[in-house]
């Protein structure tokens, strides 16, 4: 789901669970103008780790594809990701914007990366 935001993925999978905005935010301990937010992708910051995990753990969603859809990374991927600009620091800014400013070269970029991690797809 490409078009899938954050947002709606979370209005999405509130309202199939049959909470209001008041009761999920009481169980995840945040104001409901702040999930009204959230749902409407208007939110000034993405939310914290835990309230994430509160949030997949309610709602029965994938915590890691949820925080990836807020606009965060896993501490896992935040790793690889300094260590690629430590040894990169000139070409890593280059790469990630060309990668933002072209989807077909990250598409291309994707398909290799996922061809070389599961050869025995091919």
């Amino acid at each position: 789901m490409v078009d899938q935001t954050f947002g709606k993925r979370l209005r999405e999978a509130r309202r199939s669970k049959g909470y209001s905005q008041r009761e999920l935010a009481g169980f995840v301990d945040v104001d409901y103008t702040y999930l009204s937010k959230l749902e409407n992708d208007r939110a000034d910051y993405p939310p914290k780790e835990d309230v994430l995990r509160a949030l997949a753990h309610h709602l029965e969603l994938d915590a890691e594809e949820l925080s990836y859809l807020a606009g965060r990374i896993t501490a896992e991927d935040a790793k690889v990701v300094q260590d690629l600009a430590k040894t990169h620091q000139k070409q890593m800014p280059v790469l990630l914007r060309t990668i933002r400013d072209n989807p077909a070269i990250a598409q291309r970029i994707l398909q290799e990366a996922q061809q070389e991690e599961h050869p025995e797809d091919l």
